[in-house]
């Protein structure tokens, strides 16, 4: 949800201060007209305004690419992230429905985005006679290895260099955001532990050391 929408949601989510009160007590109907017993009986979480969940169903159900256009940016995503021996793909992470998701909400790269894809299956048919996805995968890498290194891509090539950027940034945002992408990089979020100091090679590094009153006053060496 982008920070209008949030506004927004607020602004009509505002009532009077007696109205809240009356919608504490048990029964009694609240601004929308539904009982306390009728907002439970739609399931609807705690504390979530019923504009809220509307947005959220809203962007659930929208989708902005085609089953074709889906098709084709879940090759591109599983060529710039595979799945290796380390973690899964990124289709794995379902970064393709990342992406499809988020693009309903960053309406500027909408057009960018169906602009590439249109200009990548053109190239692929002017030289494979194939749409990109239908291409073998070797053509796939071919067509690939001209748009996904800006420096050596011919000015020819320009919007499918910047397609590819585009695509390259979301995926990498998506993957890295997922649980997959998480456990890949061996991120463990805020965890409870006892820190055992900046690493002797890297203060070396630097030309540090811990004083004496560091050493037993601020780091737990376990």
């Amino acid at each position: 949800m982008d920070r209008r929408k949030s506004l927004k949601a607020l602004v009509v989510g505002t009532v009077s201060t007696g109205v809240l009160l009356d919608a504490c007590k048990p029964g009694d109907k609240q601004a929308d007209g539904k009982t306390a017993a009728d907002v439970k009986d739609d399931k609807a979480p705690a504390g979530r305004m019923k504009e809220e969940i509307e947005i959220d169903k809203a962007l659930q159900t929208n989708k902005f690419f085609t089953a074709e256009e889906l098709a084709t940016i879940t090759v591109l995503c599983d060529i710039i992230i595979p799945k290796d021996d380390v973690s899964g793909s990124a289709s794995d992470a379902k970064v393709p429905e990342f992406i499809d998701h988020i693009i309903t909400e960053m309406d500027e790269h909408q057009t960018p985005l169906r602009g590439g894809l249109r200009w990548l299956d053109l190239q692929c048919f002017n030289r494979y006679n194939n749409a990109f996805k239908n291409c073998t995968q070797q053509q796939q890498i071919e067509i690939v290895d001209q748009i996904a290194y800006p420096k050596k891509a011919k000015p020819e090539m320009a919007q499918g260099v910047a397609f590819f950027s585009l695509v390259r940034n979301l995926t990498a945002t998506g993957f890295y955001t997922s649980e997959i992408g998480t456990k890949d990089v061996g991120y463990m979020g805020n965890v409870p532990n006892n820190w055992n100091g900046v690493p002797d090679d890297v203060l070396k590094q630097y030309g540090l050391a811990y004083t004496e009153k560091e050493l037993k006053e601020c780091v737990s060496f376990t």
